[in-house]
C-alpha cells in the first residue's frame, strides 16, 4: 500500500525520492508511529517532503488516498493491528462512552460485529441501520448517527463515535495561493545572505576548543563578530489606483520585509517610475526623492524589488509626458533602463494573475524592461524572483 502511496505523490508531481521513501519505511520499523494515523501522516510528510511550499499538496494526496482505497479491510489491515483494536482502541473511550459501548455486548463484541459487517457487505451502503457506509443509524461508517459506534471515514457531525480515527487537519501553504504574512516570511528567508560583521562578541565554540586543546588544556576563549543578514533591499512599490485592491498583501510583504532584512530602504512610486520616487505618501509632492540621488546613494549589490500591477496606458512608459500626473520630459523606459544599468539584480513582483499578463500592454512591456524577470504575487512567483536575485 505504501507503495502506491508513494506513486501517488509521484504523479501529483510532488518531489519525492526513493531514498526518503526508505526512510519512511525505516522509520516505521523503528516504530515511529505505530497504528494511529496522525502519527503516520506527521512521520511520512517528515520524511517525504523537504519544502514547506509542498505541505498543502501532499495533504490534500494523503487525504484523497487513504480516503479513497478500494476497501476499507485495507485500511484495517495495514494501519489498526489487531492488537492496538483491543488494547489501544479503549483507552480513547470516556466513562460514558464506555458505558455506551456496553449496550452492544461490550467493545469485544462491537469490534466483532464490524468486522463480520465488513465480510458480508459486497457494496458500498447509504442510509440503513445494519450496513457500514454514510449516513442512516448504523453503528458503522460516517455522516449518520448512532450513540456507540464507530466512525470510519468521513466527518464526524454528532461527535459521538467511540473512535474518530481519521481526523485530519491540514494546513494550506499551496506555492500557487496568493501570498499571506507567514508564506513571505518563509520564502523571504532564502535571500539571506549571512556575514560576521562588527565587533568580535559572540564565543566561537569550535575555534575555542581547538586553540585550548593546542594550549595544553588552558582556556583560550575565541571570540567572532555576531553573525547577521548582509543582504541589502531596495523596495519599490506602486501605490494608488489600480493597486487599492492589493493593498493588503502588498502590506503583508512590507512587514515581512522589515522583519527578515536588516538593510532594507523603499519608496514609492505611481504607476511607473520617473524621475522621483517618495518614501512618505502624504507628503509625496513636497519630499521627492530624485532617481539619480537613488543611482548615487546605493551601490550595484542591492537587490532591487519593484512591486506593482503594470497595469496603465502604454503611453505612460514609451512617450515624454505620458504621465497622468505631471509632465515628464523624459518617458518612463528610459528612467527603467537606467535603473536596470545601474544595479545587477532587479526583479519585479505582479499581483495580477499571470494568466491575465497578456491581455494588458503596459504588462508586456514592462516585462521587457526587467529582462523578463516579472514574477507573479504567488508563494512559487516569489521563490522564481528569489532564486533570479541570488543568481
Amino acid at each position: 500500500m505504501l507503495v502506491n502511496f508513494f506513486y501517488t505523490l509521484k504523479r501529483a508531481q510532488i518531489p519525492v525520492s526513493i531514498e526518503e521513501y526508505l526512510m519512511l519505511l525505516e522509520a516505521l520499523k523503528q516504530h515511529l508511529a505505530f497504528a494511529d494515523m496522525d502519527d503516520f501522516y506527521h512521520l511520512a510528510r517528515t520524511c517525504l517532503i523537504k519544502d514547506e511550499a509542498n505541505f498543502d499538496q501532499f495533504d490534500r494526496v494523503f487525504g484523497i488516498y487513504f480516503d479513497q482505497l478500494e476497501s476499507i479491510e485495507e485500511v484495517l489491515d495495514a494501519l489498526i493491528p489487531e492488537a492496538w483494536l483491543r488494547s489501544e482502541f479503549i483507552k480513547q473511550l470516556t466513562d460514558e462512552e464506555k458505558a455506551k459501548v456496553k449496550s452492544l455486548g461490550g467493545l469485544e463484541k462491537l469490534l466483532d460485529t464490524f468486522k463480520e459487517r465488513l465480510k458480508e457487505q459486497e457494496k458500498r451502503h447509504q442510509g440503513g441501520s445494519k450496513w457500514v457506509g454514510t449516513g442512516g443509524t448504523s453503528p458503522f461508517g460516517h455522516s449518520g448517527y448512532h450513540p456507540e459506534g464507530i466512525r470510519v471515514g468521513g466527518e464526524s457531525h454528532h461527535k459521538s463515535a467511540a473512535k474518530v480515527w481519521e481526523k485530519r487537519q491540514f494546513k494550506d501553504l499551496d506555492d500557487q495561493a496568493q501570498l499571506g504574512a507567514r508564506n513571505i516570511k518563509v520564502a523571504l528567508r532564502k535571500l539571506r545572505q549571512f556575514a560576521r560583521t562588527g565587533a568580535a562578541e559572540e564565543l566561537d565554540l569550535k575555534d575555542t576548543i581547538r586553540a585550548t586543546a593546542k594550549n595544553a588544556g588552558m582556556l583560550d576563549l575565541r571570540l567572532v563578530p555576531e553573525r547577521h543578514n548582509a543582504v541589502k533591499v531596495l523596495l519599490i512599490l506602486d501605490v494608488g489606483g489600480s493597486m487599492d485592491p492589493y493593498i493588503q498583501v502588498c502590506e503583508e510583504l512590507f512587514a515581512a520585509c522589515r522583519s527578515e532584512f536588516k538593510h532594507l530602504e523603499h519608496f514609492y512610486f505611481h504607476n511607473f517610475v520617473y524621475e522621483s520616487v517618495w518614501r512618505n505618501n502624504m507628503r509625496r509632492h513636497n519630499e521627492p526623492t530624485p532617481l539619480y540621488d537613488i543611482l548615487h546613494t546605493y551601490g550595484r549589490d542591492y537587490k532591487v524589488i519593484f512591486v506593482g500591477d503594470a497595469s496603465m496606458s502604454p503611453y505612460e512608459i514609451t512617450s515624454p509626458y505620458g504621465s497622468v500626473e505631471h509632465m515628464n520630459t523624459e518617458a518612463g523606459h528610459v528612467w527603467m533602463k537606467r535603473l536596470t544599468d545601474h544595479f545587477d539584480k532587479v526583479a519585479w513582483l505582479n499581483p495580477v494573475t499571470q494568466d491575465h499578463w497578456q491581455y494588458t500592454q503596459s504588462i508586456g512591456l514592462t516585462q521587457e524592461l526587467v529582462h523578463d524577470k516579472m514574477y507573479p504575487m504567488t508563494l512559487s512567483g516569489l521563490g522564481d524572483a528569489i532564486k533570479a536575485l541570488t543568481k
